[in-house]
């Protein structure tokens, strides 16, 4: 048969299409087909074995499929998944692929290395305040019992205060 489009070539392409309940189909030759845009008839199809294959064999195919895929160790993400993803999977991820995400991580965010407060700085850093206001609060019940020996109970009152306003903040914390 020949090129539906262009009457010279012999036809190697059928193309079957259903528009509104109407069948047409087409027979081309492969310029045809490619000038038309039908040389990428599959790249919408995910041809991933893994995936056609994970409902039959569940997790025995990844091994066989994926061979030597360098993964994390915490959560198996691998450097494939994060750029697909477009997340990272665990923090361990970024030292275990440090060398591929660095150059994308300096080019977001102008440096590499983390510049601000971390968790264990503000978690010491809470633990020195509470500190600090034990210590504090200490020094102001002697100064407040020296106050109510002394009579200044306006004195007693203003420190009992300030004790109270103290260990309220550290009741929130």
């Amino acid at each position: 048969m020949l090129c539906q489009n262009c009457n010279k070539n012999e036809a190697n392409t059928h193309i079957k299409q259903i528009v509104n309940g109407e069948r047409t189909e087409t027979h081309l030759c492969s310029d045809c087909a490619n000038h038309l845009g039908y040389n990428d008839v599959f790249s919408d199809f995910d041809l991933n074995f893994n995936g056609f294959f994970g409902g039959l064999l569940g997790d025995m195919i990844s091994p066989v499929l994926l061979g030597n895929v360098k993964r994390c160790e915490k959560c198996g993400s691998s450097y494939n998944d994060i750029v697909r993803e477009g997340k990272v999977g665990c923090a361990d991820c970024y030292r275990t692929f440090y060398d591929k995400l660095a150059p994308s991580i300096q080019r977001i965010h102008g440096k590499i290395h983390h510049t601000g407060k971390t968790g264990t700085a503000a978690a010491q850093e809470a633990v020195k305040e509470k500190a600090d206001n034990t210590e504090k609060i200490a020094g102001l019940k002697e100064d407040m019992d020296e106050a109510v020996k002394t009579q200044n109970f306006e004195e007693a009152a203003r420190i009992r205060d300030e004790i109270k306003a103290l260990e309220g903040g550290n009741n929130n914390e």
